[in-house]
Order: structure tokens, then sequence, then C-alpha cells
């Protein structure tokens, strides 16, 4: 005996059932017409009789595009293609033999204006021996010729040249801790001291020092006194 809610439920079923295609009469399956490419727009898959792929757009889709393609099964494109090749147009850019040309007209022709245009090729190859990379005298080269020679183009040199002139101190008077420019003798220059119980400073440091010490109301004979607690 079944119950008010299965009788109810059997019913929805058979109306459901009913407005559905696919019965168990012509249940849905990779064989069904519906999912087979038979030319209409529901099936997509193979039909091995046709060995199409696809609903009826996408088979026409693709035919419109193999008319526009050049490249077919009778006209494969690949490294061989004379398309694929740099034999002179614009299309191939692949490299026809060991000592043939790579790149389209356009990079061919480029190519050509720039070796034109530049000094340097199989002939004059740049390199550290080059004039134009060693320092000679002119602009161009800046590499030491020998151990002794000098460095940088013609600008660098004399430039180096001026600051050297201008510099006071050079090989044959070198700054350092010991020189007169460096120690604390009285002038400006000198900060450092000269020995124990030399002065430390400038000569402005000095007089500077020795105002604020007579300023001061305590000195060595008369010390801040520390207060205790």
């Amino acid at each position: 005996m079944t119950t008010q809610l299965e009788q109810i439920a059997d019913k929805q079923r058979v109306e459901q059932i009913s407005k559905n295609a696919y019965t168990y009469k012509g249940e849905y399956g990779s064989l069904h017409k519906n999912a087979i490419s038979d030319g209409d727009e529901k099936g997509k898959g193979q039909f091995e009789e046709s060995n199409l792929v696809g609903s009826l757009t996408d088979i026409q889709t693709r035919k419109d595009n193999l008319l526009k393609n050049p490249y077919n099964s009778n006209n494969e494109y690949s490294s061989l293609n004379p398309n694929a090749m740099s034999d002179g147009d614009e299309k191939g850019k692949g490299q026809l033999t060991d000592s043939g040309s790579i790149g389209g007209k356009t990079d061919i022709l480029t190519r050509t204006e720039n070796i034109v245009k530049n000094i340097y090729n199989s002939e004059n190859g740049y390199g550290v021996s080059n004039p134009n990379a060693i320092s000679d005298g002119d602009e161009k080269g800046k590499g030491r010729l020998t151990d002794s020679g000098s460095i940088g183009g013609k600008t660098d040199i004399l430039t180096r040249t001026e600051n050297i002139v201008k510099n006071i101190y050079n090989s044959e008077n070198g700054y350092s801790y010991l020189h007169s420019n460096a120690i604390s003798n009285g002038d400006e220059f000198g900060k450092g001291q000269l020995s124990d119980t030399g002065s430390v400073g400038g000569k402005t440091d000095i007089l500077t020092r020795t105002e604020n010490i007579i300023k001061n109301t305590y000195n060595e004979k008369k010390t801040y006194p520390d207060f205790t607690i």
C-alpha cells in the first residue's frame, strides 16, 4: 500500500519525464543523434561515417577559415615552407642555408645599412688593441697603452693635469699626519697634536680655547668642587 506522499511523487515524476526529450526509450548517450555531429546545432561528437566534429556553426566556421588559410594539406607550413625562409620577402625569416641570410626584407636592409655605417668590421675589429680603444691623445680611446702610459681620453688627461697642477700635494710633498699642514703648529691648516704635550686644533681653535679658559672661573688651581650628600 503506497502512501499519499508516494502517490504525489509518482505523479510528479511522470509529468517531468514527459517533458524530457530523453526517456527510457531514447536515453541520451555518446551514440544519441543529438550528441553526434550530423549537421545540426545539437551534436558535436565525431561521427564515424562523415568524420565531422562540431555543430553546424562549428563546421561552417571551420570551412570558412580553411578557405582563408593559405596553408593546407597541399601547402603545409613548416621550417621548409617558402614563407618561413629568408628569401628576400617580408614573410620568411629563417636561415635558408649555413651561409644564407636571416630575417625578412626589412631586417636584411636595416642590417646592411647598419654595417655600412659601422666603422668596425671583419677587417677592422674593435678590441683592446684597436686605436680607438687606447688612450693615445684623442677623445675615443681610454685604455692604457703601456704600464706607464696615460689613461682616459683627451679631456680626461687635460682635466687630470689641471687638477694635479692646482693640488699642493704631490709625490714630492705627500700629505700625511706628519705633514706640516696636518699638525697643530699655530696656523689654520693643521689640527693634529704634535706631541703628547702639544696643542690641538688650528689657530682659531687654540685662541678660542684660550679665551674660554680665561673666562672660566674654575681652573687647575681652583677646580669646580664636588659636592657630597
